[in-house]
């Protein structure tokens, strides 16, 4: 299964041919991407196409509790399903997301680590009630921030979510799809933790499993 990846900055070369001839099965959003490309991909692709936020997109769907004092949630890009905090199951893969960045400025989808915990355990609790299925309950963490330590970045804004090292122990997903963290033109390797693949999708990736 081939499921590709994008986050943060758009990739001109999808437009055209390419992203067609890459023949996804599944494309995943990272976040901090303009809504209307986004919905291009869609537009291109006959799979489903899920979505997180990240810290410089707007309020979407539901206002959380988090985010209460902050202007009213707009409706996501057309064609695209927003999984944020939430686990859906798409052509045999459980995917859970959970959008965001860690709290820097006044904003919508920033957390801090406290936060994160909380929308973290209640994603896990949805995941555990999903049951039915042996072996893994999860199969992709789809999120705007790495797991924290994990990116490669020290500034406090990108070091990411430890709440997220917890999901991994939990449910030892295949894959961990972020964004957040600009390589600037630099090979971004993939990293470990335990027996999963944490991938960084900026600008694009196409992942295989």
């Amino acid at each position: 299964m081939k499921i590709f990846a994008v986050a943060d900055e758009v990739d001109e070369s999808t437009f055209g041919d390419k992203l067609v001839s890459l023949r996804p099965d599944l494309v995943v959003s990272c976040g901090d991407l303009p809504f209307d490309y986004l919905e291009y991909i869609a537009s291109r692709v006959d799979v489903p196409v899920l979505y997180v936020p990240g810290n410089h997109d707007p309020a979407v769907g539901a206002t959380d509790r988090w985010s209460l004092q902050l202007p009213a949630p707009v409706p996501g890009p057309e064609g695209c399903e927003n999984v944020d905090g939430r686990i859906v199951e798409e052509l045999g893969l459980r995917v859970a997301g959970l959008g965001g960045s860690l709290r820097y400025k006044e904003g919508p989808n920033q957390y801090t680590q406290a936060q994160m915990r909380w929308r973290a355990l209640s994603l896990e609790f949805r995941i555990r009630l999903k049951g039915g299925r042996a072996g893994r309950k999860l199969d992709v963490l789809l999120t705007h921030a790495p797991p924290f330590g994990v990116g490669g970045a020290e500034d406090a804004a990108h070091v990411g979510f430890a709440a997220f090292l917890r999901i991994i122990r939990d449910f030892q997903p295949r894959l961990v799809i972020h964004g957040h963290i600009h390589p600037y033109g630099r090979s971004s390797p993939e990293r470990n933790i335990g027996g999963t693949r944490v991938v960084n999708a900026v600008p694009s990736r196409l992942i295989e499993i």
